[in-house]
């Protein structure tokens, strides 16, 4: 059985209803309504996705992680005074690979429990 997005929206309609959060639309062909959102839509397309062909899932995530990473912490944005909004020095670098424990500098490998 296929469970598309429209289906899938009515099941968090719901839901919100019933925890009594009441939702915001914003009118089909409205994109100032949302400009934040606008913005980074077009960042996204015309900085990654229009020169990119991507073959699998895998790939794409690869990708579209490492160009996040890029656009929060070196992409200058206008808004910001062309600084990025979350500089690399506040973004503790992605292990390589394993266990993130093996990765933790001295200090704070010691702080680290197993459960």
């Amino acid at each position: 059985m296929c469970y598309g997005s429209e289906f899938i929206a009515t099941a968090v309609q719901k839901w919100l209803g019933q925890v009594g959060v009441k939702t915001l639309y914003i009118v089909p062909g409205s994109p100032w309504e949302n400009g934040y959102n606008e913005s980074f839509n077009g960042s996204l397309r015309d900085e990654l996705l229009n020169g990119e062909i991507f073959y699998s899932l895998a790939e794409a995530r690869v990708l579209i992680e490492a160009w996040r990473r890029h656009y929060n912490t070196v992409r200058p944005h206008s808004s910001l005074g062309y600084r990025p909004p979350a500089p690399q020095a506040a973004t503790p670098p992605l292990p390589a690979s394993g266990s993130a424990s093996l990765h933790l500098r001295p200090a704070m490998a010691a702080e680290t429990t197993m459960h």
